[in-house]
């Protein structure tokens, strides 16, 4: 079987997108596929998410930070993106998902895009609610560990 001519063929979009959470929370790759397929079924319907083709690539990260590229079909870049707005949750732990920018090929969007271990990650000690607790430490932003879950603050904060 021959194959198809280059104009003939399919043409893709590669959406780089951030994801955060808690940094006890574990995310894998396909608990946020299957969190995608739900969206954009929700959102679009059958039809519209068949059309999108969403499929999640090169799921990276820990401790609270991912990193993955989505593959949408051309011309499907703006139901993708609405679909990714969606998804609240992944394996019932809260997330943000924020797509950082689009590409036409995979290599382009990883070395635009996607720092691969984005920004430095800490632990200290801080002052909160009147005791000592420990703290995850995000660029300019702090997760600190409480007994009934995390708060988030920012480090102004604490100064």
């Amino acid at each position: 079987m021959k194959h198809l001519p280059k104009h003939l063929t399919e043409r893709w979009r590669y959406l780089a997108v951030e994801i955060t959470t808690w940094p006890d929370a574990s995310i894998s790759r396909g608990a946020f596929q299957r969190e995608l397929w739900f969206a954009a079924q929700n959102l679009v319907g059958d039809v519209g998410s068949a059309d999108a083709d969403l499929t999640v690539f090169d799921f990276e990260g820990g401790a609270g930070e991912y990193e993955t590229v989505v593959r949408a079909r051309r011309g499907e870049v703006g139901p993708a993106r609405a679909a990714l707005a969606c998804i609240d949750a992944v394996g019932g732990d809260p997330v943000g998902v924020r797509v950082r920018g689009v590409s036409g090929t995979v290599r382009a969007c990883e070395e635009r895009y996607l720092g691969r271990a984005a920004g430095a990650t800490g632990q200290r000690h801080v002052a909160f609610d009147g005791a000592d607790r420990p703290a995850h430490v995000r660029d300019d932003s702090l997760d600190v560990s409480l007994p009934d879950g995390y708060v988030g603050a920012a480090e102004l904060d604490f100064e």
